[in-house]
């Protein structure tokens, strides 16, 4: 299975990160091995000082499909869930800032924290108007709503189906609104989908 990750799609965390609004869905892979499911604790990485978390929209892919146009991208997923994209921010300023390629900062193993899916029939506004939470030891610190994503989900579906042949089971992470912030040992991070919990997730 394939996670892949959509950045910088709402507007004020492009604003936070000091970036420019892009043209075209941004996006990057994690390999399986950075799937962190069943609630399980994230381990802190020795190698970096600085690990954020980002509280993303995740989509779950049911079937095969290829260069498909965006209205028939509902036929490709079939459940919603949150995700954590964990990010080594300090590796990922010092990537940028050399021009070289992300995997290192964002990739990394354990990296994609997923919730429990939720099958997509048991929300009939769609994926375009859900609301979402995380909290970090029981305070909000990200508040999203799909709304407001520069790149919809069935646009984000169909463009990325492009370039790579989408297959069951593989994931997309949506992008990240505003709110993004560091982890450490001892916290703990919730998060729920239309007022559902879906994702916990202890920090050590």
């Amino acid at each position: 299975m394939k996670i892949i990750c959509i950045g910088q799609n709402y507007r004020e965390h492009v604003k936070e990160l000091g970036a420019r609004i892009p043209d075209q869905p941004v996006f990057f892979c994690k390999p399986d091995t950075a799937l962190l499911i069943r609630n399980r604790p994230f381990y802190i990485p020795d190698f970096s000082q600085e690990i954020h978390y980002e509280t993303e929209l995740v989509i779950r892919i049911c079937k095969v499909g290829k260069n498909f146009a965006p209205r028939f991208a509902p036929d490709y997923y079939d459940a919603y869930t949150l995700g954590f994209d964990f990010t080594a921010r300090d590796i990922q300023r010092h990537c940028r800032k050399e021009g070289l390629p992300w995997e290192i900062c964002k990739a990394f193993d354990n990296s994609a924290a997923i919730g429990q899916f939720i099958p997509k029939s048991e929300f009939p506004q769609g994926p375009d108007r859900l609301h979402f939470e995380m909290k970090k030891n029981g305070a909000i610190c990200q508040s999203g709503d799909t709304a407001d994503m520069i790149f919809k989900v069935d646009e984000i579906v169909s463009y990325v189906s492009r370039f790579f042949t989408l297959r069951t089971g593989d994931c997309i992470f949506t992008g990240t609104p505003p709110g993004v912030g560091s982890v450490k040992i001892g916290d703990v991070l919730e998060a729920t989908l239309e007022g559902i919990p879906v994702l916990r997730c202890p920090v050590k």
